[in-house]
């Protein structure tokens, strides 16, 4: 998949996702798709992200990445990856991924007309999220988090976010995200 001109300045964040992750994989490089793209994902676009975070599973060596994503016109800047007629960065940050303390061990697919990439779960992304807002006070990733847990609302298991929220010892603030939740 060497053609750039599938790139350009409308494609969607799920299209990019697809077409990057069908890319690294018929390469050997297994990556999953984290972060404020999965947030625009599981709200159904009411959040909008200006970058892709791919987690590397498979713990590709740089110099590897570099040559993948340039066979489909991204060049590295700074710690992004960027591509001259896309709308979004590509950023690989560290793994393996986890929420908290607790490891994801699930994720979601998704298929796009460019290709299929993995992501982390609604339920994952919910955590990802709160664990922002746990840690370093990001109001931003509460307001998230209800975004996902509202559109969201068949797909995740509130009562097993609860049991990570004592894990973690989070219960004040995760008051907050249930006064939001149910607040209409």
């Amino acid at each position: 998949m060497t053609d750039q001109k599938l790139i350009h300045s409308e494609i969607s964040a799920r299209a990019l996702a697809g077409l990057i992750a069908s890319h690294l994989a018929a390469q050997g490089i297994d990556v999953t798709l984290v972060g404020g793209t999965c947030v625009s994902i599981y709200s159904n676009d009411f959040y909008q992200s200006d970058d892709l975070d791919f987690v590397d599973r498979s713990y590709t060596p740089s110099k590897k990445l570099k040559e993948v994503m340039a066979q489909i016109g991204f060049s590295p800047v700074s710690r992004y990856y960027e591509h001259p007629d896309s709308p979004f960065v590509i950023e690989f940050p560290a793994g393996p991924r986890s929420v908290g303390d607790d490891p994801i061990r699930e994720w979601s697919t998704l298929a796009t007309s460019m290709g299929t990439f993995t992501l982390i779960t609604p339920q994952d992304c919910i955590k990802d999220r709160l664990s922002a807002y746990f840690y370093w006070n990001d109001r931003q990733a509460l307001e998230q988090a209800v975004w996902v847990a509202k559109d969201q609302v068949n797909n995740y298991d509130l009562d097993e976010i609860s049991q990570w929220v004592k894990r973690e010892g989070e219960f004040e603030k995760y008051q907050n995200f249930i006064a939001l939740l149910n607040d209409e």
